[in-house]
């Protein structure tokens, strides 16, 4: 059974940091490019990164850049996001999936595609 499991989120204050991770199991990670998505309250949800998809690129949402940081750790089967200088509006529940693909600047998962449940970030002004 694959299945993505999102831990790391919390209450944070503006420009302090967190650390998302996702782990799988049921497939390695390096078998299918995996992202971050969010949605905010009232919005919609949106790409914010991808790991080594089309092609081993890696892709961030521009408002993002810089920084936030993707990366994984095949021997965990885990994908991290590191969240730095977090500004209230990153504030929503990160989930993560896979496969991911970008057709320019949007991101997104195609044919049988699996999610995890989400985990909240809070940052506060």
């Amino acid at each position: 059974e694959v299945q993505l499991v999102e831990s790391g989120g919390g209450l944070v204050q503006a420009g302090g940091s967190l650390r998302l991770s996702c782990t799988t199991s049921g497939f390695p990670v390096g078998d299918y490019a995996i992202g971050w998505f969010r949605q905010a309250p009232g919005k919609e949800r949106e790409g914010v990164s991808c790991f080594k998809c089309d092609g081993g690129s890696t892709y961030y949402i521009d408002s993002v850049k810089g920084r936030f940081t993707i990366s994984s750790d095949s021997a965990k089967n885990t994908v991290y996001l590191q969240m730095n200088n977090l500004k209230p509006e990153d504030t929503a529940i990160y989930y993560c999936a896979a496969p991911i693909t970008v057709v320019g600047t949007m991101m997104g998962t195609y044919g049988e595609n699996y999610w995890g449940k989400g985990t909240l970030v809070t940052v506060s002004s």
